[in-house]
């Protein structure tokens, strides 16, 4: 039985991940801040699918979270064949406005976090010449994004990575797969502070769905997807329009409703 590492995993797209996993009959290890919500639905994907459920509580805007984490690891001696880098978070608000602190733990969670716990974890992967990698990035990698600029940038940076390392890995046995999902049901419009914002004033994706989707393109091996026929339109629609005018359209979307 393999072993899948899930970051960001008391909810959102984490849980649902969680789930998948379990139902496939991976042992897991749940990953995020809040212990208390990791226990319980350890508890519950144990006793429904009979798999092993660790829990390791860390937060990983920490600078040495992710080396404590992979200490863990180690002392229980689990090795990792399945890493899902889902944790991450978003800073709303115009950048001269916002705190640096603020955004400094979005980048150490968003790009540091994910990238320290791939570089740990793949070279074992490789050696054993297989594992599968899922990096939760957003249709917001494809465009530049006034009123959460680092956020959209940090998401560009786990795209270009992920499809990196697919094509460096391409014949090891291991693949990496780059989901990009819309705006979706997962509360992280309240922990950004988007609610007031058009973009969460349309059609939202279910957390469910787009979990699936991602789970069943890394379980292919493919490179990047798109969750849900609009937001693959609107991805495409990047490539032809100039940039400064989907920036202008991203800014128009995130403002407040008035």
């Amino acid at each position: 039985m393999s072993t899948a590492l899930v970051t960001g995993a008391s909810g959102g797209l984490g849980e649902q991940f969680a789930w998948l996993l379990a139902a496939d009959h991976h042992d897991l290890v749940l990953v995020a801040r809040s212990k208390e919500k990791l226990e319980i639905l350890a508890q519950k994907l144990s006793e429904k699918y009979k798999v092993s459920a660790t829990v390791l509580a860390h937060d990983l805007s920490r600078e040495d979270s992710v080396r404590l984490l992979v200490s863990e690891l180690e002392e229980k001696n689990i090795a990792i064949d399945i890493l899902i880098n889902n944790a991450g978070f978003g800073a709303y608000g115009k950048f001269h406005e916002t705190t640096y602190d603020h955004e400094k733990q979005l980048i150490d969670v968003n790009i540091g976090a994910l990238t320290e716990l791939t570089k740990a974890l793949l070279p074992s992967m490789v050696k054993s010449g297989s594992g599968r990698i899922l990096n939760v990035a957003s249709t917001a990698a494809f465009q530049p994004g006034p009123l959460m600029a680092v956020y959209y940038a940090s998401k560009s940076y786990v795209m270009n990575l992920s499809i990196a390392l697919s094509e460096e890995l391409r014949g090891t046995g291991v693949t990496v797969t780059c989901l990009c999902p819309g705006p979706t049901k997962t509360g992280f419009e309240v922990s950004a502070g988007l609610q007031g914002s058009r973009l969460f004033k349309s059609a939202l994706m279910d957390a469910g769905t787009v979990a699936r989707i991602g789970y069943q393109a890394m379980l292919r091996g493919k490179p990047l997807v798109i969750a849900g026929f609009r937001n693959k339109l609107s991805a495409f629609g990047t490539r032809i329009v100039p940039r400064w005018l989907t920036a202008r359209v991203a800014m128009a979307v995130q403002s407040p409703i008035a």
